[in-house]
């Protein structure tokens, strides 16, 4: 009579379910799992961040001293330098002269 171990037992009734497998499939098994769920754990964590840093943003513009209407101003830009201007002195008018 041998005295065998919960282990052992185990292993000895898993052991056939295991033949069932076919041994030229490949799969991601444990590794895989643990690597997809560390990704979706990160992603998970900067989508909060990112949540977090949005809340944070004010989209709201406030009216410029003095405008009545609420409206903003229109901003002017300077004037384009036309081509018939002569040069500056001391200034080349353009490449190669």
């Amino acid at each position: 009579m041998t005295l065998t171990s919960p282990a052992h037992t185990a292993v000895v009734q898993v052991l056939p379910l295991a033949k069932d497998l076919d041994e030229n499939k490949v799969t991601p098994g444990v590794l895989g799992f643990v690597v997809f769920a560390v990704m979706g754990i990160a992603v998970w964590m900067l989508m909060k961040s990112m949540h977090r840093h949005m809340e944070k943003v004010d989209f709201e513009e406030t009216p410029p001293d003095g405008a009545d209407d609420g409206k903003k101003p229109a901003v002017s830009a300077p004037p384009a330098p036309s081509s018939s201007a002569p040069a500056p002195e001391g200034k080349n008018s353009g490449p190669g002269v």
